[in-house]
């Protein structure tokens, strides 16, 4: 429903401002973003002029399929070879709802210009609002539809009759509208992917929270390295998703940087369109500095896709460490059953589908990265058919990150760890960087305390015995400032409290990364 409008005084407070200025060319100051409504406003108080101005033309001829184009074409319109090819409103169509709120903001910009009357564009405005309706309800795309603006105007022309509706594409292009309108799209999913990454975070975070004192060895190549909290563990994934979630912020900014609206096929629109006030109504930080750039500008697409490819490669990190953890050699994970699958042929199976196919899914939208960087790199400036693809990759790696989320999510929040098999699995090995500590603290340097100990590890493994197990008599043949007091640093809780730097693994430095965290989740970005 279309807001309804109460008179307004021309000679008092802004919309005088408002005559003022524009009678005198001065410049207006940037206000708060508007309402529709209110810009509106000001074209009924008289502040602008209301001649209308001709209609834009529509390449239609009676009876034909409805087309944005085709005036300057004979012979029966295109090829069915080339409609196949050319046709995306199979892609774009949902970027429905952008184009018709945008649609909207330029009804009302180009009452301001004097090209709509201010009773032309309240019936714009709702005649969109009815399209709008009409595609939420369910309406489609027909067989002869070109693409998700050709919908749209198509049932503009039904609503508002073919005399208006003709008229609201005067001065704009395609080019500047699917720009705006994926740049509406993009913010939206960026905001809407960093709402879901906070999920997985929350349950990282959780189950931290609960591994409590529990140790694990930490790995590095693979290979046994050092013994850890597994809360630090843990963790380790959810700074890792904290990076993720910032990017997606910077991807949400970086959509609303530049308004394209505005810009026109290439040059600019040739009607005196108020831009700054089109920027305000839609979000937008600014209009855009240069047509050429802003019509052919997919930056903010490719610094989409490659925050959420990143953030795949976090995602299929976290679930190979589950999988192999989760694994009969290991023994440190039990998978739930609502996030694992079984075999149609073992009876004993549990597999961890979520976690692979959330693997996988990092090989695919890097491939949509690839895909749009390499179309991006052939092209000149200015706008390409090419970059009709740009919404394929982009809606493909959303929708793919988009299911992937919350089932990781939830296998996470389901699954259970051992801590017996966690710490049974430290091999006395890992503690050889403890025992050259404690010779560094007795005076050695660490590049001989490393020898040493090096010697001690190649006994221990040549004996079949863990560090601890070798004889006192060992350790002073290795160093002569070995005392017996050097089988204390021989356990894993004496290696861990030593570690209490900052992001370190001892206790007291866990909890504080935890609480450090916690309140991460509770920023806004």
């Amino acid at each position: 429903m279309t807001t309804s409008l109460l008179p307004v005084q021309p000679n008092d407070g802004p919309l005088a401002e408002e005559a003022a200025r524009r009678s005198s060319g001065g410049t207006r100051r940037s206000a708060p973003r508007p309402a529709l409504d209110d810009v509106r406003l000001r074209a009924e108080a008289g502040v602008i002029p209301q001649e209308p101005a001709q209609p834009a033309s529509v390449g239609t001829s009676p009876g034909a399929p409805h087309r944005l184009w085709g005036g300057r074409f004979g012979g029966g319109g295109p090829a069915p070879a080339l409609e196949r090819l050319n046709r995306s409103v199979d892609v774009d169509f949902r970027l429905w709802p952008h184009d018709v709120r945008l649609s909207k903001a330029w009804a009302v910009a180009l009452s301001l210009a004097g090209v709509l009357t201010a009773d032309e564009a309240r019936r714009m405005e709702a005649a969109l609002d009815a399209v709008g309706e009409r595609l939420a309800a369910g309406e489609g795309p027909t067989a002869a539809d070109e693409d998700v603006h050709t919908v749209i105007d198509r049932l503009l022309h039904q609503e508002a009759g073919a005399e208006l509706a003709a008229k609201l594409h005067t001065g704009r292009s395609r080019n500047d509208q699917v720009a705006t309108a994926t740049r509406l799209w993009a913010a939206e999913a960026a905001r809407d992917l960093a709402e879901a990454v906070r999920a997985l975070q929350a349950a990282v975070a959780d189950q931290a929270e609960a591994l409590g004192a529990a140790v694990m060895p930490a790995y590095t190549h693979l290979q046994q390295a050092q013994p850890v909290l597994a809360a630090h563990w843990m963790l380790a994934h959810f700074w890792a998703l904290e990076r993720d979630r910032g990017r997606m912020a910077a991807a949400r900014r970086g959509a609303l940087a530049a308004l394209p609206l505005g810009s026109g096929a290439i040059a600019g629109s040739a009607y005196p369109i108020d831009r700054v006030l089109l920027k305000e109504s839609l979000g937008f930080a600014a209009p855009s500095p240069n047509s050429i750039d802003a019509v052919g500008d997919r930056d903010f697409v490719a610094e989409l896709l490659f925050a959420v490819t990143l953030l795949c490669t976090h995602l299929s990190r976290l679930a190979e460490d589950l999988i192999v953890f989760g694994s009969s050699e290991f023994g440190f994970v039990r998978f739930g059953d609502r996030f694992t699958t079984g075999s149609s042929m073992m009876p004993q199976k549990r597999n961890p589908d979520v976690l692979e196919l959330a693997r996988g899914s990092g090989a695919r939208v890097l491939g949509d990265l690839m895909a749009l960087l390499a179309t991006l790199k052939g092209l000149p400036s200015g706008y390409s058919k090419d970059l009709q693809d740009d919404k394929r990759a982009l809606f493909g790696a959303v929708d793919m990150t988009t299911l992937v989320l919350p089932a990781v999510t939830g296998a996470l929040a389901e699954l259970r760890f051992d801590t017996r098999r966690m710490r049974e699995a430290i091999v006395g090995a890992t503690l050889a960087t403890d025992l050259a500590d404690y010779l560094v603290r007795k005076g050695a340097t660490f590049r001989e305390s490393h020898e040493a100990v090096g010697r001690l590890v190649r006994e221990s493994e040549q004996s079949g015995c863990d560090l601890h197990a070798l004889p006192y008599a060992s350790l002073t043949a290795a160093h002569p400032l070995f005392d017996r007091d050097a089988f204390d640093c021989l356990s894993p809780r004496h290696s861990i409290e030593r570690r209490a730097v900052d992001g370190g693994t001892a206790p007291d430095a866990v909890s504080a990364q935890l609480e450090t965290a916690r309140r991460a989740l509770e920023s806004k970005d």
